[in-house]
């Protein structure tokens, strides 16, 4: 599959996901989901979360990352549709971004928040002691899931809202969900492995089972004519 440079969307399937494409790997997630039976979209700009009902925030450099959304507008808008409930699904440097509390960041990196947790970055050291191994992921299932570590973080303490998902035989936490969020310490797209993004795209589809929408706009337009309880 060759995915477009623009933000048009790859399958006329109902689900729409965004994959955040400032820097990083990107790409290995849209092919993921494509494969799936998802619409994919590239978000590059504002507008371009408009139109989708969840988004994938990719591995990469986290700091950069974050630099690079506020220079391009999307800061703010990314903050704005995780507090209204937007599903998120980050790797590696995407669960950095969602973390509400960062260790070891670089002078004034900010994160969009939302996971109620503390991460470090870099917590397994320089690229050259990148590993793999198998996890053990109920909530995915009996097989294991196999897993690339490429300089991760991991969750130093998460808060009682927060379902970890996987730990490292030594206890160290490396996935974790809360609420309409996923997050990984580590890569499921570079090693075939699809269950995360599966698990992701039931999330999405139970958003959108729950409300009608078009895309996070959508989100704010309801939320904003309920009356209140």
């Amino acid at each position: 599959m060759t995915l477009r440079e623009d933000s048009a969307f790859t399958s006329a399937s109902a689900v729409r996901v965004g994959v955040l494409a400032l820097q990083g790997d990107f790409r290995e997630h849209a092919r993921v989901l494509a494969s799936l039976g998802a619409g994919v979209a590239l978000v590059r700009r504002p507008e371009d979360l408009e139109r989708i009902d969840g988004l994938v925030i990719p591995g990469g450099e986290s700091s950069v990352m974050d630099k690079l959304a506020r220079e391009f507008g999307l800061f703010e808008p990314l903050r704005q549709g995780i507090a209204e409930g937007m599903p998120v699904f980050g790797t590696c440097a995407g669960l950095i971004m969602l973390a509400d509390r960062i260790l070891d960041g670089i002078v004034g990196q900010q994160t969009l928040g939302g996971l109620d947790i503390t991460v470090r970055r870099n917590a397994f050291g320089s690229q050259n002691q990148s590993f793999e191994t198998d996890l053990q992921i109920p909530a995915l299932g009996n097989e294991p899931v196999h897993a690339a570590f490429i300089r991760g973080p991991v969750v130093e303490s998460v808060c009682e809202r927060v379902t970890p998902l996987a730990t490292l035989e030594d206890g160290r936490v490396v996935a974790v969900e809360q609420g309409a969020l996923i997050a990984t310490s580590f890569h499921p797209e570079l090693t075939g492995e699809h269950r995360f993004h599966e698990y992701f795209l039931a999330k999405v589809r139970a958003g959108m089972s729950r409300t009608v929408r078009t895309g996070v706009a959508g989100t704010l337009e309801r939320a904003a004519q309920d009356p209140p309880v």
